[in-house]
């Protein structure tokens, strides 16, 4: 047997090596805080937006210290660092998986910034859904002048990516899509209203009786066909519920949670809590109807009524995808072109993770203007590609704490908590 170290053990002897050093040495943003680049960034991000133009907002911190289009790290950069070795070990592919951003205040225009990145934890080899990789954690704090402002932990996962032909027949970035109900005539009616934003019963003709699920004839009187439908108000109670942990459900994260609901309306409706655990639901919780859109389908879902946000929709154009890019000065190729995308395993171009931690901190800025963000905690799960609608729904578990959850088309984007301060 050799005596040589394996690639593992190399990258295991690199990374214990960069933690040891610590902090990279300070190194300075190109550009000052300044009006142009944050509204480019609002223009891209949240074109409705309202903000004081002196003020940055807080999930734009690393947006300031990005290396740009031909940027290079430094040679003390951790993450440069171990990017270098896994690259040389064959794990060359790269997603981001979480982002937890803390703000200690907001950032005034005119402020030089300086950041200093450490290695906090390389993890692997593991088995992901992307294939094999290592997980890298670093942490980032950013400095005006020397008063700490805003820290950051950023973890990605640089994985072995698929070969060419098993690229081309099977992208590893696009997992299995979300079963889909069969539209039939009698169900058509339902579906069109979901689309339309509307959540529908079928009425009898014979005896006025509103009836779910649709169906040919009347359970009450016994006619057949239908009268149309009447809209309900989409609020409703859990009369029970199911937590569903196995089997597997293409494009679910488990465990999830499957509510019967009872409407004020008279009929009991099926759907699922997406984002919410399994110790948040109870009988009788009242509850309001969301909607997921998957495809030209719109399924009815059902979360907390109590301190719910209401939902923000997102057409994810691929001029969205790209111009959010520019505007956080991302220029990994993913997000830019799609031929690169696909060839690195995506199904497209796809939302890079500073858009998405910018749009889940927007979302609950509209929703409390007048708060203070003081972090940003995200977890990505399945890529948003250019041509889906992303969905952001909100909860406010507490005075000082919002969960968020943005769906896609295959499934929960992301999954994110963002704590506020009230001004007093």
């Amino acid at each position: 047997m050799s005596g040589e170290p394996s690639s593992g053990d190399a990258i295991r002897e690199t990374a214990v090596r960069i933690a040891a050093a610590g902090d990279s040495r300070p190194r300075a943003a190109r550009d000052p805080v300044n009006l142009p680049m944050i509204r480019n960034w609002i223009e891209a991000i949240d074109p409705n937006g309202r903000d004081d133009p002196g003020t940055a907002p807080p999930s734009m911190i690393q947006v300031w210290t990005m290396p740009g289009l031909h940027g290079l790290r430094t040679d003390d950069d951790p993450l440069g660092l171990m990017n270098r070795v896994l690259d040389e070990a064959g794990f060359t592919s790269v997603v981001a998986t979480n982002c937890d951003q803390t703000y200690q205040r907001y950032l005034k225009v005119g402020e030089q910034l300086s950041v200093q990145t450490r290695l906090l934890d390389v993890t692997g080899p593991k088995r992901t859904a992307l294939g094999e990789g290592w997980f890298v954690t670093t942490r980032s704090t950013w400095f005006s002048g020397d008063e700490p402002v805003a820290t950051m932990d950023f973890r990605i996962l640089k994985f072995r990516p698929p070969p060419a032909s098993a690229s081309a027949t099977a992208p590893t970035l696009a997992p299995e899509s979300p079963m889909l109900p069969l539209v039939t005539p009698d169900t058509a009616f339902f579906w069109d209203g979901t689309v339309a934003g509307e959540l529908r019963i079928q009425c009898c003709a014979g005896c006025g009786a509103l009836r779910h699920p649709p169906g040919p004839m009347c359970p009450a009187c016994g006619q057949p066909g239908d009268g149309g439908y009447a809209v309900a108000a989409g609020a409703g109670e859990v009369f029970s519920y199911v937590v569903h942990h196995h089997p597997p459900v293409p494009g679910k994260k488990l465990p999830m949670v499957v509510a019967l609901v009872q409407l004020p309306e008279g009929v009991r409706m099926l759907g699922e809590m997406p984002g919410v655990r399994p110790d948040q639901v109870r009988i009788g919780l009242p509850v309001t109807v969301t909607v997921t859109r998957v495809g030209d389908m719109a399924l009815p879902a059902w979360r907390p009524a109590e301190g719910a946000l209401p939902d923000r929709v997102i057409d994810v154009t691929p001029t969205f995808v790209i111009a959010s890019a520019l505007a956080t000065r991302d220029f990994y190729e993913v997000h830019h072109d799609r031929d690169l995308a696909v060839e690195r395993g995506a199904r497209d171009i796809f939302i890079n993770i500073l858009t998405t931690t910018g749009l889940v901190q927007r979302y609950v800025s509209a929703w409390a203007p007048d708060a203070v963000i003081r972090s940003v905690s995200i977890r990505l799960g399945v890529p948003c590609h250019a041509g889906e609608t992303l969905t952001l729904s909100g909860q406010a578990l507490d005075e000082k704490v919002v969960a968020v959850t943005g769906r896609c088309s295959l499934g929960d984007h992301v999954t994110a908590t963002v704590r506020i301060e009230r001004a007093s």
